[in-house]
């Protein structure tokens, strides 16, 4: 059985005001070259297929394309929720798909077996059954109690979620030995999660899902499955060096600090006696991103080198970082001269405060581009007379809410 990985498409992102859609495209045509070159048997998209829960139009249309067209390949897709995503919008149209070889599991559900999938391999015959856990939110696991600590909170909500993984995991085994007098021996058990686990590295565009509750999910605590495929975290990695759990990352870079990341899908063969092996599939750059860094003396330098990444037709899209003269008031003026006749365009202009006089002269002029909603959140604070217990208190309150609305919003 041979799986091909991916997760965090996030279709439909507006990134700095372009759009993705030109990529996205790319990428479909991508791995269904992928998939017929190294005869994959399924796909599995471990969340975040959309980047909101109401994606535009032609976000919708490119998620229709890639279920038509490995419909039309023959090779079933698996979907998962994803904290990005809406259980809603992603299960309106569940059962329409399902007649098109796509199963989606949106969001957890209390009968623990509707979410053990079984996929075929090419032949038709079952490859390997799944653990289709998406994203858990905690209300659909857990119920909140009154006086409850926030360490409390934490070790709650841990609890409820390896709680769902086995319950899931026990359904899996059920299925195994459903098919066992129907199959020459054992089917490998894929389990899936869309979250962060202990010792991942994220990157600044990864949204923080359990803020004030839980940090991070212990390796320990997912089932003994033979491969665990993951999504969440945009930078590829093995979970705690094991081989058998592993975040594939995102196939586009979704932030100026993940420019420099080769991207990849993950292919994984599987077989009676568990996991074969695993192979990256580098992923190819579509649109040319880049972070430079310098004085105005230097970047010249860089941004001629960054712009081999770009075409005329296509030009690469630059943060552009400005150490020592960053207290220019006219600087976004000299970065433009700086890249005119280059195919480049400056998405967004970064000062490095050196001291706290040009960085008091730079915040006004910084952008909520430079900033995340904690960011503006902090900036607030510090106008006001507050004890620091105080601020503690409220930024505490304030992430609180930021992510029960973001929860609200996928």
């Amino acid at each position: 059985m041979r799986i091909l990985h991916t997760s965090d498409w996030h279709l439909g992102q507006h990134f700095m005001g372009k759009s993705r859609q030109a990529e996205h495209q790319a990428l479909i045509a991508w791995l269904l070259e992928q998939v017929d070159a190294h005869q994959v048997d399924a796909v599995i998209i471990a969340g975040d297929i959309f980047d909101t829960g109401t994606p535009p139009s032609y976000a919708r249309e490119l998620y229709n394309q890639l279920v038509g067209r490995l419909f039309k390949a023959g090779v079933p897709l698996l979907v998962l929720g994803g904290n990005h995503d809406s259980p809603a919008t992603l299960g309106e149209s569940r059962d329409l798909l399902a007649h098109l070889g796509t199963t989606v599991i949106a969001a957890t559900h209390q009968d623990p077996a509707t979410q053990v999938i079984v996929l075929p391999q090419r032949n038709g015959e079952p490859g390997c059954i799944v653990c289709a856990i998406p994203f858990v939110r905690p209300r659909d696991v857990l119920s909140s109690q009154a006086g409850q600590s926030a360490e409390e909170k934490q070790r709650s909500l841990q609890t409820a979620i390896q709680e769902h993984y086995a319950a899931v995991h026990a359904a899996a085994q059920a299925k195994m030995a459903e098919l066992a007098n129907t199959l020459p021996g054992k089917l490998p058990i894929v389990a899936t999660g869309h979250l962060t686990t202990v010792g991942a590295n994220t990157s600044e565009s990864v949204r923080e899902i359990y803020v004030g509750a839980l940090e991070a999910f212990p390796t320990a605590a997912f089932p003994p499955a033979d491969y665990i495929a993951l999504g969440h975290i945009h930078r590829p990695q093995k979970v705690g060096g094991l081989e058998h759990i592993r975040y594939c990352g995102s196939p586009i870079p979704l932030g100026f600090d993940e420019a420099k990341q080769q991207k990849e899908m993950l292919l994984v063969d599987l077989g009676a006696d568990g996991l074969k092996s695993v192979t990256v599939l580098p992923v190819p750059r579509f649109q040319g991103l880049v972070a430079v860094s310098g004085n105005l003396e230097t970047l010249a330098g860089a941004i001629g080198a960054a712009a081999a990444e770009g075409t005329r037709d296509c030009p690469a899209w630059l943060e552009v970082t400005v150490a020592e003269d960053d207290y220019l008031a006219d600087l976004p003026a000299r970065i433009e001269a700086l890249t005119e006749g280059w195919p480049v365009e400056v998405l967004r202009i970064r000062r490095q405060r050196g001291n706290a006089v040009a960085s008091l002269a730079a915040e006004a002029r910084e952008t909520l581009d430079e900033l995340s909603p904690h960011d503006v959140f902090a900036r607030r604070l510090q106008q006001e007379a507050l004890s620091d217990e105080m601020q503690a208190a409220l930024d505490q309150r304030y992430r609180a809410i930021v992510a029960g609305l973001q929860g609200e919003e996928a």
